[in-house]
């Protein structure tokens, strides 16, 4: 891929088949950027079926986009032009390194990655371009070039991150002995934490991978399972069982099952235990009370990595317990050698609806926070009704 031209739009000319209302100060201020590919299957991939790919990232970036032959012209505002070529150019990259067809989840994948390493100002005005899920970079978070961020290496494939958090998550789960994964559905937590595991246990890093989760009732009462132990507890793990069929083999992961070097272990049944040379996650970790929360930490033994990962909005536990992963982050935060990755609305990567609603149920609560204080005041001031 090749930067074939540049070019500004002068003063005064608004360009053709503009989509947007643009001010007369952004008009002037556009610019137009050619770009010319090599391969053209490659480039007929990257732009999709009657150029969906490339109208999706135009409503990503705010931008316009058009191809002719074997050439890309981009057309917008300098900031989001250069956001806009990045994410082709590690679109582009993904599919030179055989990384399988584009979908609209890899689409706005590109477009947070790319607006999360570089800077763009946020449209003031109602009917500007709008950036789809175009978080502002994560502090102290270095910007290595897109095509540089981490990997999570299986035999499946690598997986990249999808969002500037999950990239953050991902340095930490691969350099931090004990990590903790707080954060809304949706943003990998427990999918990436899987991934590492599995990475590791076929590099012979660790022995085996150990997985937990509490056996607590989301709000169901599910009566009596039939069955033995394992049975029992399958439907509370399910979803480290998608995880791990998406990271290996079917076969292989029912054989190393029956060999012990993946086992699942019911939270209430990990006391006494030393756990050495083993990755360990504990998903769902805010239904944990205080005290299971520390009997679990303290099973670490030797070449042992641990991964917690919860929703702390989501809690299950009966009204007054304490939710153990609270608890914990609370006590542990700052501690060398524990990483606390915290992910936002702007972090999921499932459908883009997800986000929104994280955000309208976050807003909800604030706003019901904000009146309980208010009405603690008045009561204080003897000023309420």
């Amino acid at each position: 891929m090749r930067e074939q031209t540049v070019s500004a739009i002068l003063p005064g000319r608004r360009p053709a088949r503009t989509r947007d209302h643009q001010a007369p100060s952004d008009i002037a201020a556009m610019r137009t950027v050619t770009l010319q590919f090599d391969d053209n299957a490659l480039l007929a991939q990257l732009v999709g079926d009657h150029d969906r790919h490339l109208l999706h990232l135009e409503r990503g970036f705010g931008i316009r986009l058009s191809c002719r032959g074997n050439r890309v012209a981009l057309n917008g505002s300098p900031d989001r032009v250069e956001i806009a070529q990045a994410a082709l150019a590690s679109l582009y990259q993904r599919l030179q390194g055989g990384g399988g067809e584009l979908d609209s989840a890899d689409l706005d994948a590109a477009i947070r990655m790319a607006a999360a390493h570089h800077t763009m100002p946020r449209p003031a005005a109602e009917g500007r371009p709008r950036m789809i899920h175009a978080p502002a970079p994560i502090p102290d978070t270095p910007r290595v070039p897109l095509a540089e961020l981490p990997a999570i290496r299986t035999k499946r494939g690598a997986i990249a991150p999808r969002s500037a958090g999950q990239a953050a998550y991902m340095e930490m789960l691969a350099q931090t002995e004990m990590v903790f994964g707080i954060g809304p559905a949706g943003t990998g937590k427990t999918y990436l934490a899987v991934a590492q595991a599995v990475a590791m246990l076929q590099a012979g890093q660790v022995d085996r991978i150990v997985l937990s989760r509490p056996a607590v009732e989301a709000g169901e009462r599910l009566g009596f399972l039939p069955g033995d132990l394992k049975e029992k507890i399958d439907p509370y793990l399910r979803p480290l069982y998608d995880a791990l069929h998406d990271m290996m083999p079917g076969d292989q992961v029912v054989r190393r099952m029956g060999t012990g070097e993946i086992e699942v272990a019911p939270l209430a049944f990990m006391r006494g235990r030393t756990l050495a040379h083993s990755f360990v996650i504990l998903d769902e970790a805010q239904n944990t009370t205080a005290a299971q929360m520390k009997m679990f930490l303290t099973r670490m033994g030797s070449g042992t990595r641990m991964v917690v990962t919860g929703d702390l909005s989501q809690v299950d536990l009966p009204s007054g317990v304490t939710s153990g992963l609270r608890d914990a982050v609370d006590t542990l935060e700052g501690l060398p050698g524990i990483g606390i990755m915290r992910f936002e609305s702007h972090d999921v990567v499932r459908h883009p609806l997800v986000a929104r609603i994280v955000d309208a149920y976050d807003q909800r609560a604030a706003a019901e926070r904000d009146m309980s204080r208010s009405r603690a005041r008045r009561e204080n001031n003897g000023t309420a009704k």
